[in-house]
């Protein structure tokens, strides 16, 4: 072990043995805050106060409003995310100014952040790192692709930290950090809530829920919180084909939490937690729009469409996710500084399991049957694509801040990660060897198997080691109206990977211990003008970072041979950094919160993810420049009483600033031209919430609230944008009733992924005992908005769009529950002063002496 590991570690033992209601004192002032101004079930009136930009964050380690962080952030309370009705990150996005979200398929999102986008990651690039870190409380949780689908009950807030936080926040928060903070054990009172939802979505399933947590203290020095949700999924996608299903990508989510605070001394808090949750889907939420067996050049029933929410299918698809996650947080105040020890152990098992028969038979028919003369009755095989993840990681974090309220603040630390992960594909294609040893001789299959099982045409094992180790710290001084922060990040990387392949799909690799590494720093210099408390001004520049990696090699025998020129022989590629230029305003006063950023974003090595054509690989090139500037703003506003609006929107320009070229001879690679679109970014997004509520008697009060999203349009790819690229001149088809098979001519169209608008509304009774009844629709006027672009083997074999729910309506019941908080210790009794002893009358004074007689005298004179 390394010198610095082992001391990170000793040094976190030393803080748990050390004498230490939330995980930190710094939490704990912003739980006890928000619980104030957002209780699970908010009154009218609790609503409005909430948006009065006193809501207690610790994006900067430390507790402090919103108003008072010096950069861009955004935080959705308990009474936001239950007001919107959201039950997943996508849903927030939607009222969080620059925060995208990709939806992939059930358990696969990606994030983006002020358009720092490097396009659509697939389930087969292990290797791609995040470019925004996701957190729950003080525990790193990212998978790049598989970005945790954490229920949102029983939770806080929802903080959202826009730019690089590779000071506070290291690898992965290159474009920005979320971090999901849940309520915390509470030492004083037993208190919970349930939650029951039932929903229908416009031609689907049924869903429901049900979800309960509850807090109980266990004496005067331990409390102990306990959470539990499980949800099911109606579903909305039918299948056609000869898996012909209704609501085929139904689902489940089910798990929960356990944390236990044991706090012996006011100084001293030990939180040690489990969680665990399973995410299961039966399907995927694709709309299919060519696929190889139904299009038109089939007789299919499908055409040229299979029609609105639809899909193909030879048999069912899944997907499952498990997640375990053990953390344990200890925190120590000396007074003038706390220690804080966030040690944590994550392991998923996640398995997606697809109907690949449309990518083998496009193989078995180009090459295999028109070029090497294999048996055209190959092709009809159902073939299953399954990808498996496993991860095992193991994260130290060590850090010391001050605590107190002087001009002079500081943090600094340690951080530790290691990282197992192997990732898995195998093709189970049932009878598919026997083809091939016919065409290519006897014993063929087993020739290039490389140790992996028959009759399964593909098969990989990628097992990664990750190893990161970083030292941070950041400091403020406040001179009378101006503050100025500064703070660096060094970090110091390793990656090993084997790459083994095998199967005649494949190039029949081994690579063994393939390394790469890296090591830099990452500053950041804030300066704040804060005239009052009310107004602030603030600019910064900051440095992010995203660690590279190694490309898969890509399938040799798949590939035409302008494809092995461009996207052959590609190794290692380098980190990806970022500086970030901003500067922003933030006002809130009198009801009336105005927060606002100009940025501008030069960033370096952009790894951007390709299709590799007919070669059925992805990889990723550095973009040497591009960039991502714009402006986003969030407006809340009470202009009459029970009455709150709030608006948010961004609007950004995100293009490379460099051309790629490859390929023999050299052209533009994949649509990377300087002046193209950076995937997946949206130019403009914004979103309006209005609430009005009244009370309804003495014991109860009502609201409605309507909201609407506009996404604007999107590229999944950088080759999306190049003219022509809908042009798919070797479509290939299979009619499974006439057996006919061949290629043709395909005119998609735009790849473009058009703007869509959402609208919602809810209405909402609630009582004073913690009773409340929503009524709710979801995506009002049934739009089919398309989120990204399912293709196959580039678009010769499928091409569909994965969607977003359709209209849906429900009911949701909330309960909360607690005994009020002891009061506190009555004032000790002051006995009034005993009256003062009686002072003795002093004697009269004696009377004066009389007057003296008058003279004898002779008469007056002048007379």
């Amino acid at each position: 072990m390394r010198i610095s590991t082992a001391l990170l570690l000793g040094t976190s033992v030393l803080a748990l043995a050390t004498p230490a209601m939330a995980q930190t004192q710094q939490e704990d002032v912003a739980q006890a805050a928000n619980q104030q101004t957002n209780p699970a079930t908010p009154t009218v009136a609790q609503q409005s106060s909430a948006d009065e930009g006193e809501i207690i964050v610790t994006a900067t380690k430390r507790a402090s409003r919103v108003q008072e962080v010096p950069f861009s952030i955004n935080a959705q309370t308990q009474a936001d995310i239950q007001r919107a009705n959201a039950q997943t990150l996508e849903d927030i996005s939607r009222s969080v100014a620059g925060l995208t979200v990709q939806n992939l398929g059930p358990g696969q999102s990606q994030v983006s952040v002020r358009g720092v986008s490097a396009g659509q990651i697939a389930r087969d690039q292990p290797g791609v790192k995040e470019q925004v870190g996701i957190y729950l409380d003080e525990t790193i949780t990212s998978l790049s692709l598989f970005t945790p689908d954490f229920d949102l009950f029983d939770l806080n807030r929802v903080e959202t930290l826009r730019g690089p936080q590779g000071t506070l926040f290291g690898a992965g928060s290159v474009g920005g950090t979320i971090r999901y903070i849940t309520n915390q054990p509470n030492l004083d009172r037993i208190e919970g809530s349930v939650e029951g939802d039932i929903n229908l979505p416009k031609g689907g399933g049924l869903g429901y829920g049900l979800k309960g947590a509850v807090n109980v203290p266990l004496g005067p020095t331990a409390a102990i919180r306990v959470v539990g949700y499980g949800t099911h999924y109606g579903g909305f996608i039918d299948s056609v084909g000869p898996y012909s299903k209704k609501n085929v990508n139904d689902g489940r989510r089910v798990g929960g939490r356990v944390s236990l605070l044991f706090e012996p001394t006011p100084e001293f808090k030990i939180t040690p937690r489990i969680a665990y949750q399973e995410v299961e889907a039966g399907g995927f939420n694709r709309e299919d729009h060519y696929i190889l067996f139904d299009n038109q050049f089939t007789s299919g029933a499908g055409g040229t469409d299979l029609g609105k929410r639809k899909q193909y299918l030879n048999f069912r698809e899944q997907f499952k996710d498990k997640t375990l996650l053990g953390d344990l947080v200890a925190s120590y105040d000396f007074g003038p500084a706390e220690l804080t020890s966030v040690s944590s152990y994550l392991h998923r098992n996640i398995l997606v399991s697809r109907d690949a028969s449309a990518l083998t038979d496009s193989v078995t028919i180009s090459p295999f049957v028109q070029v090497y003369g294999v048996d055209p009755a190959a092709i009809p095989l159902f073939s299953n694509l399954r990808d498996t993840t496993k991860l095992k990681q193991f994260t130290q974090e060590l850090r010391l801040s001050s605590t107190g309220s002087g001009p002079f603040q500081w943090v600094f630390g340690g951080f530790y990660s290691h990282v197992n992960r192997k990732y898995a594909q195998r093709l189970p294609t049932p009878g598919y060897d026997a083809f091939i040893d016919a065409a290519f001789g006897a014993g063929t299959s087993a020739a290039v198997a490389n140790g992996f099982p028959l009759n399964s045409p593909y098969n990989a094992d990628l097992p990664y080691k990750i190893t990161q180790e970083a030292l941070f710290g950041e400091a403020s001084y406040k001179f009378n109206q101006f503050k100025l922060t500064a703070g660096a990040r060094y970090y110091n990387f390793r990656e090993k990977r084997d790459f083994v392949s095998g199967g005649i799909f494949s190039d029949v690799s081994t690579h063994l211990g393939d390394k790469t590494k890296s090591n830099g720093v990452s500053p950041r210099v804030i300066l704040s003008y804060e005239p009052n408390r009310n107004f602030s001004l603030n600019v910064q520049a900051a440095k992010g970072f995203r660690l590279g990696g190694i490309n898969d090699p890509i399938n040799v025998p798949l590939c035409s041979p302008e494809d092995l020129k461009t996207f052959g022989g590609l190794g290692a590629y380098k980190d990806e950094t970022l500086w970030n230029y901003e500067a922003g305003v933030k006002y809130s006063k009198h009801g009336f919160t105005f927060n606002a950023a100009a940025y501008h974003n030069e960033i370096r090595n952009l790894q951007v993810t390709l299709t590799a054509g007919s070669c059925s690989s992805r990889v990723v090139f550095n973009v040497p420049k591009a960039h991502s500037t714009g402006i986003e703003a969030e407006l809340s506003a009470h202009p009459l009483p029970g009455l709150d609006l709030s608006l948010n929107a961004n609007v950004q320009s995100a293009k490379f600033d460099s051309t790629v070229i490859g390929g023999v001879p050299p052209v533009p690679i994949g649509g990377i031209v300087k002046g193209n679109r950076l995937p997946t970014v949206p130019k403009f997004q914004i979103a309006a919430v209005a609430t009005y509520g009244q009370p309804l008697s003495d014991s109860a009060d009502w609201s409605i609230t309507g909201s609407v999203q506009h996404i604007g349009d999107r590229f999944g790819e950088p080759g999306d944008q190049v003219p022509g690229a809908g042009l798919v001149g070797n479509a290939l088809f299979f009619d499974p009733a006439t057996g006919a098979y061949g290629s043709d001519i395909n005119d998609i169209g735009s790849l473009r992924l058009p703007a869509y608008t959402l609208a919602n509304l809810s209405g909402s009774v609630h009582w004073n005992s913690g009773l409340e009844v929503t009524l709710y629709v979801k995506n009002l006027f049934d739009a089919n908005p398309k989120l990204a672009i399912d293709r196959e083997r580039g678009l010769r074999a499928r091409f569909g769009y994965l969607i977003g729910n359709p209209r849906t309506i429900g009911l949701t019941v909330r309960k909360s529950f607690g005994s009020a908080p002891p009061p506190p210790p009555p004032p000790p009794v002051m006995l009034p002063p005993p009256p003062p002893p009686p002072v003795e009358a002093a004697p009269p004074p004696p009377p004066p002496p009389p007057p003296p007689p008058p003279p004898v005298t002779g008469g007056e004179r002048g007379q």
